[in-house]
């Protein structure tokens, strides 16, 4: 099976915030943060994709989620080259 490590972004207030996670169905897992059935942090918020990768392990994922979750640096990073991607403000 494989897993999904993702990071998605929302706008609340002109700040830009990001949100973590893992899955084995990205698809669904992204349908269910937009209709306030995700992670209680996502609730009530639209998000869009901005990062994932696949893994054919769980626990390497789940290491992943974890590394990521807590690489602020990064986390910005990946922030940046979508915001200028897409040419968001």
């Amino acid at each position: 099976m494989k897993y999904s490590v993702y990071m998605i972004l929302t706008k609340i207030n002109n700040m830009y915030i990001s949100y973590v996670g893992y899955t084995n169905n990205l698809n669904k897992r992204i349908f269910l943060h937009n209709s306030s059935k995700g992670a209680k942090f996502t609730k009530g918020k639209k998000w869009k994709l901005i990062y994932s990768k696949t893994y054919y392990d769980k626990s390497k994922a789940m290491k992943e989620e974890f590394k990521l979750k807590k690489d602020y640096a990064k986390r910005n990073i990946l922030k940046k080259k979508f915001l200028v991607k897409n040419e968001i403000n």
